[in-house]
């Protein structure tokens, strides 16, 4: 899962809307600290609800959320079980 996370952000990162190097931020890294803005990680949510087929409810619309390819992983788990 994290795997698939970090390749939608790969490719935000490519289009210059990530605002980070990925290649220095370990999953439990904060993306945030890494340099990832709030309007970033609305790319970066958009990417992902293409990708898994999802949609982020408003409960999950939370900066703790979207700190870490780790945290992103476990919220997308917890949504694709539910």
């Amino acid at each position: 899962m994290a795997l698939r996370v970090r390749r939608v952000a790969a490719q935000c990162a490519q289009l210059s809307q990530l605002g980070v190097d990925l290649d220095s931020v370990r999953d439990e890294d904060s993306l945030y600290e890494a340099g990832m803005s709030s309007r970033a990680s609305v790319n970066l949510m958009l990417g992902l609800e293409g990708e898994f087929d999802i949609e982020f409810p408003d409960r999950l619309l939370r900066r703790d959320v979207f700190e870490s390819i780790a945290s992103i992983a476990s919220a997308i788990e917890s949504l694709l079980r539910s």
